[in-house]
């Protein structure tokens, strides 16, 4: 069963390097849009961040309000991954980090990936606690 498995999340500080990664496991991720999601206690799913699949030129990406200039997504079509750098981190950011890959063949908006689309393909989960 085509699954994405992500890695990377644990307990951290708010300062140093943290990124998140995304792999599809038996799938190519080429014509999917990918996002990161977090879901922390008590709730809702946030879309984070959500970067365009390659039904475009360049990656095109979107970033919710509250990572906005602190988190970065990227993606390596080779390595058939995505990733989500967390640089400044808050204790706000604690949660459990999805990332989701939705059908892109023809370019999706990227915000409409984080915000409207039910992905098709989910992650198990990776927890990020941050505290200092």
């Amino acid at each position: 069963q085509a699954q994405l498995v992500e890695s990377g999340g644990g307990l951290v500080e708010p300062e140093g390097s943290l990124r998140l990664s995304c792999k599809a496991a038996d799938f190519s991720l080429d014509n999917y849009a990918v996002g990161w999601f977090r879901q922390a206690p008590g709730s809702e799913r946030e879309g984070v961040s959500c970067i365009s699949s390659q039904s475009t030129s360049y990656n095109n990406t979107y970033y919710a309000d509250s990572v906005k200039g602190r988190f970065a997504i990227s993606r390596d079509y080779a390595k058939n991954t995505v990733y989500l750098q967390m640089g400044s981190r808050k204790p706000e950011d604690t949660a459990v980090y999805y990332c989701g890959a939705v059908w892109s063949p023809n370019h999706l908006p990227e915000w409409s990936v984080c915000v409207e689309y039910e992905p098709d393909y989910w992650g198990q989960g990776t927890q990020v606690t941050v505290s200092s």
